[in-house]
């Protein structure tokens, strides 16, 4: 058994594993980093050993995880289509399978989680951000698209119907008390706290009996957790939307001012889009 992978740093202590991102400044969830979690997720499925609790952060104190990689989508798809079945190749289905993972799973956030990003957040049975560095946003609608790895289905069950659609259609940067009070994620915490706080409720949780807490994370599951029909429609809106001129054009845009490179673009997504042109001409360069 082995959690080893290239772009995911791993340790092991008292039945928490601690897995941190680590794909680059921005983190972009790409072929490397699906690639990645896949083999972990399948490791958790097949025989998670001692482990118990997974706690997800990043090596970059600026990206949890900026987005996926807009430029390689058919190519992550295909890694992620690896962890499921005919039909699941989306990276929706496998976030659903990664929220069915048979251990708990915890997403630390430090910086921005936006897109794919922050659907891998939401796809974790909880999350808790630093007061100070978190941002979280689904900011795919404002290029034409929509969230299609989860994101409607988790912020709709999180946030009710107006603030979901608030979120997901005004495509705009959350912080984290603002992510906090819309019940978005579990709670923001002050930054010299979030380690000390996530470290001793893993460990607190990967002390009590594991099937006790296997059958409760699968009967609130049951609940709460979209069909994976839902799913898969997600995923296929957004790969037709994502494929469409204006939506590659207002990409495009955002392409030449920086997106997919550290710098103000990124650092502001949320407001780099809104400031995208309403109504885009074919033939104009920004």
């Amino acid at each position: 058994m082995s959690f080893d992978h290239p772009s995911i740093r791993t340790r092991t202590e008292g039945g928490v594993l601690f897995a941190t991102l680590d794909a680059g400044p921005l983190n972009l969830i790409g072929v490397d980093l699906v690639r990645d979690l896949v083999g972990l997720v399948d490791t958790l499925y097949a025989d998670p050993g001692d482990v118990r609790v997974v706690v997800f952060d990043s090596a970059s104190p600026e990206y949890f995880s900026a987005h996926v990689d807009l430029a390689a989508v058919a190519q992550y798809t295909a890694e992620a289509a690896k962890a499921g079945g005919p039909g699941d190749a989306s990276l929706g289905m496998f976030l659903h399978r990664l929220a069915r993972v048979p251990v708990i799973t915890i997403a630390k956030v430090r910086g921005r989680a936006r897109g794919g990003g922050n659907e891998l957040v939401l796809a974790c049975d909880m999350a808790f951000a630093s007061r100070q560095n978190a941002v979280f946003g689904q900011f795919e609608v404002g290029t034409g698209a929509l969230p299609g790895a989860g994101g409607i289905q988790h912020l709709t069950r999180r946030l009710g119907r107006a603030r979901a659609v608030e979120a997901v259609v005004g495509a705009d940067d959350f912080d984290a008390d603002l992510a906090e009070r819309y019940g978005w994620i579990n709670r923001a915490l002050p930054d010299d706290e979030l380690d000390g706080f996530v470290e001793r409720l893993a460990r607190r949780i990967a002390g009590f009996p594991p099937e006790g807490v296997r059958v409760a994370k699968r009967a609130i599951g049951d609940l709460t957790l979209a069909d994976p029909a839902q799913v898969r429609s997600d995923a296929s809106v957004f790969q037709s939307l994502v494929a469409l001129p204006q939506t590659r054009e207002r990409l495009d845009r955002l392409a030449r001012r920086g997106l997919q490179t550290p710098g103000d673009v990124e650092a502001r997504l949320g407001e780099a889009v809104g400031q995208l042109p309403h109504r885009p001409e074919a033939g104009r360069t920004a």
